[in-house]
């Protein structure tokens, strides 16, 4: 299997799907955490705390994609 990781994903992608779609945990399926996000959409969203707290390390760049890239500011 090849070592090939994804492209960064980009930040503000990140944050916007957070804001309007955390509940649903569009944003952890665009960063690749699948499992976390269906938990999310199950939960939704942990009842708005688990987005919020995304929502929050994406703002301050703290947040890492499923390969433990950092987000890319474009």
């Amino acid at each position: 299997m090849d070592n090939v990781s994804a492209p960064p994903k980009d930040w503000l992608t990140a944050l916007l799907l957070c804001l309007f779609l955390g509940g649903l945990g569009v944003h952890r399926f665009y960063t690749g955490h699948t499992v976390i996000g269906i938990v999310q959409l199950l939960t939704l969203g942990g009842c708005g705390i688990w987005s919020l707290v995304d929502l929050i390390m994406i703002a301050i760049g703290s947040y890492k994609d499923a390969s433990g890239n950092a987000l890319l500011k474009k």
